[in-house]
C-alpha cells in the first residue's frame, strides 16, 4: 500500500491510499477519483515528503487523534442535519430526479440521494455536477 498526498484543481489537499502507483494512475485516468471537499475529478499527486521516524520522534497522543476525529465527525453530522432539513431525499432515484431539476428551470428544488459511479459519470458527461458528501451514521 502507498499513501499519496492529492490535490484537486481548486487546490484542496487530501490523502488517499492505493495498492500501488499504477492503481492511482488507472483510477485517475478513468475519473474515478474526486476531491473530498468539492468533488472535482481533476486530481493530481502533490509533493510528498517521506515519513521518517527515529528514536527522537514524538509519541502520538491517541487522545488528541480521537478528539480530532470527533471534531471532524461533528462537522460532518452538522452538514448531514442541514441537508436533511433543507433538501428532499429521493433515494436511489437521484439520477432521474436531478435531470428533472436540471433541465426544467421552473423545477427548482434541492434534492439529495444516492447514485452509482456509472450514473455520476453519465450526469457529468451531460454537464451536471454532483457533490459527494461523506455520510456519517447517526448511530456511530
Amino acid at each position: 500500500m502507498i499513501k499519496y498526498n492529492l490535490k484537486c484543481e481548486n487546490n484542496h489537499e487530501f490523502e488517499s491510499w492505493f495498492s500501488n502507483s499504477e492503481e492511482f494512475d488507472k483510477l485517475n485516468k478513468k475519473k474515478l477519483l474526486e476531491c473530498i471537499y468539492c468533488a472535482s475529478k481533476k486530481i493530481e499527486k502533490s509533493i510528498m515528503s517521506p515519513s521518517i521516524s527515529n528514536k527522537s520522534s514524538k509519541n502520538i497522543n491517541p487522545l488528541e487523534v480521537d478528539q480530532k476525529l470527533i471534531n471532524e465527525r461533528d462537522k460532518l453530522m452538522k452538514l448531514r442535519n442541514i441537508i436533511e432539513k433543507n433538501f428532499e431525499f429521493v433515494g436511489d432515484k437521484l439520477s432521474k430526479k436531478v435531470r428533472e431539476v436540471y433541465y426544467d428551470k421552473n423545477h427548482n428544488k434541492a434534492i439529495y440521494g444516492t447514485a452509482t459511479p456509472e450514473e455520476k459519470e453519465e450526469l457529468a458527461d451531460e454537464g451536471i455536477d454532483l457533490i459527494s458528501v461523506p455520510w456519517v451514521s447517526k448511530d456511530n
